[in-house]
């Protein structure tokens, strides 16, 4: 089994259909993202998926932070060439290493950003640098130059941006050429096709990566209860795992759940499925590598136009399963 690779965006960056998230891989700032960590078997699971073609990997400094970048670091070393890595930066990382929750896309900082994850990944360029979140503060122009600066640095070879509009990727690629916009999709979460996000997209040649594919787990099938999550998983604190729409959610996942039986297949594969069908890299996140296995074996998976439609009638386009993060970070968003 080998993953078929695809061009990304129209700037010359090849990856394979499919990426690895990598972030559940190491914990954050005192708790853990999505339960405990074994960083031998996360190493692991980043070779099993480069074994198979996917050896498209997604960081950020944020993670940790420094410290997913620093396991992979541990995972590609001397064999660096063989993986594609993006990471990303804007989220303010203060000298103490430590997070401000302030969003920084000043040129300075882009600078002193960059100069971290080089030495985090231990590597001499990044294949893929991602504005993690808009800075409101700052003028994207600025942002995307001091990027731009890094291209021509040979620092980075292709930049990103994440969770953006329309109106900020046109006054961004104007600048220099996006390669890609990476934002949350799934079939739980579709806010940049009701905004018009991927028409942009289309319309101007950049291609599209959706983390949380698999609606940060609910797609897997196997949150059937809240008590399902571990006591500090962040999911607890978020509105589409509250009471209001937790039953809601599990009856939409049991009704994709059944479709997926008929064709022998698991909800999260069909899930992933329906996201590739649409041209669109989903980047689950996983740190086993049975889990790792099963996502690239979705890309196997032909659905043709009845299949799609059946989906996105289960669950059609502005349906409310509950926002996917608190108050704080969704006016973060640049919707």
């Amino acid at each position: 089994m080998s993953v078929e690779h695809i061009q990304l965006g129209s700037q010359g960056l090849e990856i394979p259909k499919i990426g690895l998230g990598c972030m559940g891989m190491t914990g954050f700032e005192d708790a853990d993202m999505y339960g405990k960590v074994d960083l031998n078997e996360a190493i692991a699971t980043i070779h099993r998926s480069c074994e198979l073609g996917g050896n498209f990997l997604d960081t950020a400094d944020l993670y940790g932070p420094f410290e997913n970048e620093k396991l992979i670091a541990k995972a590609v070393e001397n064999n660096r060439a063989h993986y594609v890595l993006a990471t990303k930066f804007g989220w303010e990382i203060n000298d103490s290493n430590r997070v401000t929750w302030a969003i920084n896309g000043k040129k300075e900082y882009v600078k002193k950003a960059v100069e971290r994850s080089l030495k985090n990944l231990n590597t001499d360029y990044i294949d893929l640098y991602y504005m993690h979140r808009l800075d409101k503060n700052t003028p994207i122009e600025e942002t995307v130059q001091a990027m731009a600066d890094l291209v021509q640095e040979g620092k980075v070879k292709y930049i990103g941006l994440s969770e953006v509009s329309s109106e900020t990727i046109r006054r961004a690629h104007a600048v220099h050429p996006i390669t890609a916009v990476q934002s949350e999709y799934s079939l739980f979460e579709r806010t940049v096709e009701e905004k018009g996000v991927l028409q942009t997209l289309d319309n101007l040649g950049i291609g599209f990566v959706a983390y949380s594919p698999l609606g940060r787990g609910f797609l897997s099938g196997q949150i059937r209860s809240i008590d399902d999550l571990p006591e500090n998983d962040f999911r607890r604190a978020i509105p589409r795992f509250q009471q209001q729409y937790f039953h809601k959610n599990i009856e939409l996942v049991e009704a994709i759940e059944s479709m997926a039986a008929i064709k022998n297949v698991s909800s999260a594969q069909l899930a992933l499925a329906w996201i590739m069908q649409k041209g669109i890299v989903p980047i689950p996140g996983t740190k086993r590598r049975k889990y790792v296995e099963q996502n690239i074996e979705a890309t196997k998976i032909k659905l043709d136009q009845a299949d799609m439609d059946k989906l996105e009638a289960i669950i059609p386009l502005g349906t409310d399963t509950g926002a996917p993060y608190d108050e704080f970070s969704m006016g973060l968003l640049d919707y």
